[in-house]
């Protein structure tokens, strides 16, 4: 298994190397030749907008250290309804050998977290209790400008019918309202392998 493998192997070009931006393009970029030699697939590009495409699967690599990474906003609903496709997660430790000057990363977790449950943890709480309670739209629209979701009013009260109409799924992310999304993984590292769409892989 990657991650097995990976955590295993001493690279002299991660030695001394704290950038995360830089520790995570080698690790996709190592993950992505790793699969090259197993499968035929579909590589992401920048207009598809996430990793693998034809499987509708975005890679993520984040420190355990702090646990996140951003991704593009394309719609208030994301926070609500999910990002619109998969996350495979690698979280990692990083270590350096200073005797043989390499650095080592470590992979702590390998979570694979299933689109429907890429919402915001407490916004889709938050929403299915409120319709629990038989809530009405303006009880949505004033839950929305509570969390500051980043909506007009007129765009508030087009969600809040339209959750009235498709109840979200419990989502399992914290996501910040950025220019871009801020995601955070904590939970789903905590939950995952017990929640239905939150998989363990390592």
């Amino acid at each position: 298994m990657f991650a097995e493998i990976e955590s295993a192997y001493a690279e002299p070009t991660l030695y001394g190397i704290t950038d995360g931006k830089a520790i995570g393009t080698y690790l996709e970029h190592k993950f992505k030749l790793h699969l090259n030699n197993l499968y035929t697939y579909t590589p992401g590009n920048s207009a598809a907008g996430i990793d693998f495409p034809g499987l509708d699967v975005d890679l993520k690599v984040t420190s355990i250290t702090q646990p996140q990474s951003s991704c593009p906003f394309k719609s208030a609903r994301q926070k609500i309804y999910g990002l619109g496709y998969h996350l495979l997660v690698f979280v990692y430790e990083k270590s350096d050998d200073h005797n043989l000057r390499t650095g080592r990363l470590n992979m702590k977790h390998a979570i694979f977290i299933h689109k429907d449950r890429t919402a915001d943890y407490q916004m889709t709480r938050g929403i299915l209790e409120i319709l629990s309670r038989d809530g009405n739209a303006d009880d949505l629209v004033a839950f929305f400008q509570d969390k500051v979701l980043p909506v007009d009013e007129i765009e508030a009260r087009n969600i809040a019918e339209e959750v009235l109409q498709q109840h979200p799924n419990q989502g399992y992310l914290t996501i910040s309202n950025a220019l871009q999304w801020r995601l955070q993984y904590s939970r789903v590292i905590q939950k995952a392998g017990d929640i239905e769409g939150i998989d363990r892989i390592r």
